[in-house]
């Protein structure tokens, strides 16, 4: 039976919501819980850029998402087919990088954002180690302003950045990001997020949206309806 995009996604994304919830049913019947693995590449493009991510982790480990977030916007990146990626909050590039690799799935394109001169200027250097400097522009001012000059439609946009923005970036991407497209947010769980922005993606009937990884800093996963 063939089903819709929209209605894959929030499939998809409901089934992750209650990955805990299966691991403790399980756990109840006396079995142990599925425990993360290493992702195992396919080719050589993503052995090389998992070995950059790897580094990344070690030596410059400087305001990234974690593993588990970064797979999961791999996943959700490659899984809805995205070709228009935005990202607010480059930093060193480890969720570009992430991101990046379901993009060269896709055929599609990164457009990210960082304030910091110098640490887009190591991020530009990791996004070329990893061999996705062609896939990735990196926009170096604040993006508060600079984002006002993209044009859509986005189908995924990450928000990573200076926590009392949020709003301002909502209400500034939302309106690019194409029906059925993504509006993913970090720090859901830690630090605390700002209230309004939470507020505007669970209240405001044009988006429905899920909590992800909340052990963690929390993905908020926001599907902008059709």
């Amino acid at each position: 039976m063939q089903i819709g995009r929209r209605q894959w996604v929030a499939t998809t994304l409901g089934a992750f919501a209650l990955l805990p919830l299966a691991g403790r049913a399980q756990s109840g019947r006396g079995r142990s819980p599925p425990t993360e693995a290493p992702p195992v590449p396919k080719h050589e493009v993503e052995r090389v850029a998992l070995e950059v991510l790897d580094d990344i982790d070690r030596r410059q480990r400087y305001l990234n998402v974690g593993r588990e977030d970064g797979r999961l916007l791999r996943i959700l990146t490659e899984a809805t087919g995205a070709k228009h990626a935005v990202e607010v909050g480059t930093s060193t590039g480890y969720s570009g990088i992430w991101i990046a690799l379901g993009l060269r799935a896709t055929g599609g394109r990164l457009t990210t954002y960082e304030i910091d001169a110098e640490r887009a200027a190591v991020a530009q250097e990791n996004f070329k180690r990893a061999g996705f400097d062609d896939r990735v522009t990196v926009v170096r001012g604040d993006a508060h302003v600079e984002i006002q000059k993209l044009q859509g439609p986005i189908d995924i946009a990450f928000i990573d950045a200076d926590k009392e923005g949020y709003p301002d970036y909502l209400e500034k991407l939302a309106p690019l990001v194409r029906a059925g497209g993504l509006i993913i947010a970090d720090n859901m769980s830690r630090p605390a997020p700002d209230p309004r922005y939470v507020r505007a993606v669970t209240t405001d009937p044009r988006f429905d949206t899920v909590f992800l990884n909340m052990h963690a800093s929390g993905l908020g996963v926001t599907l902008k309806k059709h």
